[in-house]
């Protein structure tokens, strides 16, 4: 059995942040990662010639001021995102290109009920109170409305609503009826709207590091690298008077204290002992992940640009629910980003890949023309099917959850504490929050320790 002082499970943002702080505080740490490799729901592939693919999570931007920390911590640079061009957005068979924010080219009708939606959202999140959403005055009310109930009852177009659901419940990558309008509108606000969600330039999709984000996670892995233990999944965990012992794959730790970084959605595969407090535990049963595949496909040069679109793109429901241009910074090759939301992940994952990648390339032929037909490379990432995941990209809450456990979301168990972005009541949902948990964590544990030590 391997003594330190503190033991993190999990070697995504989350975890890794947790770790490099203990062990900048001068701690010995181990860390547990399932995977064989670091970086969770992040995830950087790159060729030999230097090009790089993010196959999970990818863009930053203001507001992030940890993540901004960290890749200044480790001299990473950023680049802004593509954004020159126009849009498209289809809908009901309709290709609508556009500039600016909002398909002018719709009905009237549609593009009002479109405004005047978002607009509402974004006053309702300007109520929740971050660190206690449980707490806001409609709470109950917004928590056992579902986002399909919130959206039939306050938009009138159907166009407009079908937009609406891809933009308010698609990063939930899960059926607008499968989630809380409260925790739709905490992970919003966490971030500053919904404005700020689904926005390129000034918004989350504003910029992307050099490197993509193993450009960050990468050298902080190699700072812990001796601490680190991959294809390491945890089976147990148990407390006791003196200490936790975590058992992995072939490992045991002991520790005074324990962060666990996962996923939410896979928290309930850990066994603890003794049991956790039943609302923390009722709460790993009730946030799950959703169905997310994102594709990029690389070619020669990004031919969509000279055609003056941005290579942005909207279709509800379809085997390419988003596309994004995804370049490196020196714009070659061209690589388009698609990404698969919710039941149309689920759909596309019941195919076979070849069937999937057909579908996927019809749909930007269908948007880009027949040069979207030259395809370099394909790279598919399902975190659908991804063990360590749970689904993707981040876990959510149904109807009547968030008020009921959520309170039970940041506290520590004894000596297990809990990071993970979901977690986070500031950008919940990106790598940044997952960043700000790992540093909270890291405090709390140490705050503890330090607290029982001086009662000894």
């Amino acid at each position: 059995m391997t003594a330190v002082d503190y033991c993190v499970v999990g070697a995504g943002f989350a975890g890794l942040t947790a770790a490099l702080r203990l062990r900048q505080a001068g701690h010995s740490v181990a860390v547990l990662e399932a995977r064989d490799r670091v970086g969770g729901r992040t995830f950087t592939v790159t060729r030999d010639d230097g090009v790089w693919i993010d196959r999970g999570g990818a863009w930053i931007g203001p507001g992030q001021d940890r993540l901004y920390a960290m890749m200044e911590e480790f001299g990473v640079a950023e680049y802004k995102q593509h954004n020159d061009g126009d849009a498209m957005m289809i809908v009901e068979g309709k290709q609508h290109r556009y500039g600016g924010r909002l398909p002018w080219t719709m009905s009237p009708w549609a593009v009002t009920n479109l405004g005047i939606g978002l607009m509402t959202v974004e006053k309702m999140c300007k109520t929740i109170p971050l660190e206690a959403p449980w707490e806001a005055e409609h709470a109950a009310e917004w928590d056992r409305t579902s986002i399909a109930e919130w959206l039939e009852t306050n938009v009138m177009s159907k166009p407009a609503r079908e937009m609406l659901d891809m933009a308010l419940a698609g990063p939930y990558t899960s059926a607008p009826s499968e989630v809380s309008t409260l925790w739709m509108l905490l992970q919003m606000a966490s971030g500053g709207g919904p404005t700020f969600v689904i926005s390129g330039k000034g918004g989350a999709q504003d910029a992307r590091p050099v490197g993509g984000m193993g450009a960050i996670y990468r050298p902080i892995a190699a700072e812990l690298r001796d601490t680190l233990h991959l294809n390491q999944p945890v089976r147990r965990i148990t407390q006791d008077a003196d200490g936790v012992t975590i058992d992995s794959h072939n490992l045991a730790i002991r520790a005074d204290r324990v962060v666990v970084s996962i996923p939410m959605a896979i928290a309930s595969s850990i066994s603890y002992e003794p049991m956790l407090p039943v609302d923390r535990s009722f709460l790993h049963q009730r946030m799950p992940g959703g169905a997310v595949i994102k594709t990029s496909v690389v070619y020669d040069e990004p031919f969509w640009r000279a055609d003056g679109l941005s290579g942005q793109s909207a279709a509800p429901g379809t085997a390419a629910t988003l596309t994004i241009d995804a370049c490196t910074d020196t714009g070659n090759p061209g690589i388009m980003c698609a990404i698969t939301e919710g039941p149309a992940a689920r759909r596309l994952t019941r195919l076979d890949p070849a069937e999937r990648k057909a579908a996927i390339i019809g749909e930007l032929v269908e948007r880009f023309g027949d040069k979207a037909k030259s395809v370099v490379e394909y790279h598919e990432q399902n975190w659908t099917t991804d063990r360590y995941s749970g689904g993707g990209m981040i876990s959510h809450t149904p109807t009547g959850v968030l008020t009921e456990y959520g309170p039970a979301l940041r506290p520590a168990c004894g000596r297990i504490h809990w990071a993970g972005t979901e977690s986070s009541a500031i950008m919940c949902g990106w790598v940044d929050g997952a960043i700000r948990s790992g540093e909270r964590a890291a405090a709390e544990a140490m705050a503890a320790q330090n607290s029982a030590a001086a009662v000894r």
